[in-house]
Parts: C-alpha cells; structure tokens; sequence
C-alpha cells in the first residue's frame, strides 16, 4: 500500500469510529458532560502510557518537552481538543446531535481553508468544484438555521485549528496525543477527585455498565485520534478536510434515523449538496491515485 493511500486508510478509519461514537456518548447521557470530559481526559491518559511504556517510547516525551516550542504548541492542540470535546459531549447527550453534526460538515471546509491559505496546498480542479459545491450546502444550512449555529461554528473552528497544529507538529501521533492529554491531567483529576469527595461522583455510584464504560473513554477516544494523527501526516490537509463527511454524515444518520432527531425537509437540501460533494471529492481521489501509481518508476 502506497503512503498516500494509508494515510487515506487511516483518515478513513478515524472519521468512521467518531461518526458512530455517540451512540457510546448516548449509554452514559445520565452523567454530566463535563465529568465525562474529565474520565475522557485521565482514561486516555493512562490507556497511552500504557501503549508508550510497552513500546519503549517514554524517553520520546521528555524529549519533547526540553522544547519550548513543542510544549506550547502542544499546550494549545489540549485546549482546543478539551474545548471540542466538551461542546461534542454536551450536544449529543443534550440532545443536538444533528446540529453537532453541522459543525462537522462546517469543518472540512474550514480545514481546507486554513490548507490553502496557511500550508500553500493546490487543490485540483474537481477538489474545488466539491469544495464549492460543500460550501453551498453548508451556507444553505446555516442561513435556514434559525438561529445563531454556536454549536456548529465551536466545534469547527476548534477541530480545525487542532487539525493544522497536528499536521505541522514535530512528533508522531502517540507521542503526542500523550502529551495533550497530559496537560489535561491535572485539572481534570482536582475535579474528579473533588466530586468524589463531595460525593457527586459518578464513578462507582453508576450502574456497573456506566461505571466501565466511564473507564473505557480512555480507548474509544485514544484510538481514532491516533489514526488522524496518523493519516494528517501522510495525505494533504485538503484530503483531510474533506474525507472528515464521513463522519458528520454518520452522525447526522444516527441522529434521525436511531434517536429521532426532527430534521426539516428544507434542511435536507443542504446536506444532499454536501454528500454530492462528497462522492465528487472521493472520485477524483480514487482517479488521481490510481494514475499516479500507475505511472512508471524511472530506474536512471
């Protein structure tokens, strides 16, 4: 498999595990999002010292963190990562699923943005005739909204600027989701540790169920997290950007199709555009990867 198309695999694979991921969000709606957010943090934390420790990779972190550079910038990816998590929780358990899934459709566009501008990407000329066509259906969305798509434009612009800090950071995609959720330690343990001690806590005081899968936050957000930081650093920040539909387009399915979220035909509309964009999008790619592999090697 060539590199583009695993980093493709990769993206793939993140985008499909966060579309289905609020039907795990949903068997825990009874606990508050924000102490959610607070397992969501130690959990990951301490499923990847784990992964580190087995690997022998732990001197790469305090490596890292000699930088000045490298543990600010990662202090920034933790708090746009906290800021998106907590928004993301708070809707599906609140019952906004659809509109959380708007914020993703917003993405990718935002993500393509900062691509061009930022990064200097070329999208080809069928990727901007997706990106056009996704970005009338998202403004079509947005004006029929009916009011001011908070949770929409948080979840993008945080996803998005997490996406570019980690298309451009100098580690790997474990060593450096581990320092995130590092930072993320501290305050998320105090409070814990304070609901407990204020018998507020959840954990242990849940159902038996509710309680392992608090535990099990640490995997499910681990896991696609490592394979987008493993795809962002293979494939183009655009590709990104517009392979995220996948996500949002399960989420949106959920939301209507298994919660019952009320979703307006006008509404329809905008979302037909953006999956049209979408399968423009993932022809092209297909196309443009298959020629370039087929090109022959030169031996000179």
């Amino acid at each position: 498999m060539s590199l583009t198309r695993a980093g493709i695999s990769y993206a793939v694979a993140a985008y499909f595990l966060w579309g289905v991921l609020p039907v795990y969000w949903k068997l825990i709606q009874q606990i508050p999002a924000h102490e959610i957010l607070s397992h969501r943090m130690v959990w990951s934390l301490l499923f990847l010292l784990i992964v580190m420790v087995l690997r022998g990779r732990l001197g790469v972190l305090l490596q890292a963190l000699r930088s000045g550079r490298t543990a600010a910038l990662f202090l920034a990816s933790a708090v746009l990562l906290s800021a998106n998590w907590w928004v993301y929780i708070w809707a599906v358990n609140s019952g906004f699923i659809v509109d959380s899934s708007l914020g993703y459709f917003v993405n990718p566009l935002f993500t393509v943005f900062l691509g061009v501008v930022v990064l200097k990407e070329k999208p080809r000329p069928w990727q901007w005739v997706s990106i056009g066509i996704a970005g009338g259906g998202v403004l079509y969305l947005t004006l029929i909204y009916g009011s001011f798509p908070w949770i929409a434009l948080v979840l993008a612009f945080t996803f998005g600027m997490y996406g570019l800090i980690r298309k451009t950071a100098p580690l790997g995609s474990m060593a450096g989701l581990t320092i995130e959720t590092a930072y993320m330690l501290l305050p998320a343990l105090v409070f814990l540790l304070y609901l407990h001690w204020t018998g507020q806590g959840a954990f242990g005081n849940v159902s038996p169920a509710a309680t392992v899968l608090l535990a099990g936050a640490g995997i499910v957000t681990a896991v696609p997290l490592l394979f987008f930081a493993k795809g962002a650093r293979q494939i183009p920040l655009t590709t990104i950007g517009l392979l995220h539909y996948i996500a949002p387009t399960l989420q949106f399915l959920l939301g209507v199709f298994l919660y019952g979220e009320v979703v307006a035909s006008s509404r329809l509309v905008g979302f037909v555009l953006v999956w049209l964009a979408l399968i423009i999008f993932s022809v092209d790619s297909v196309i443009s990867t298959n020629r370039r592999n087929a090109k022959p090697v030169s031996t000179i």
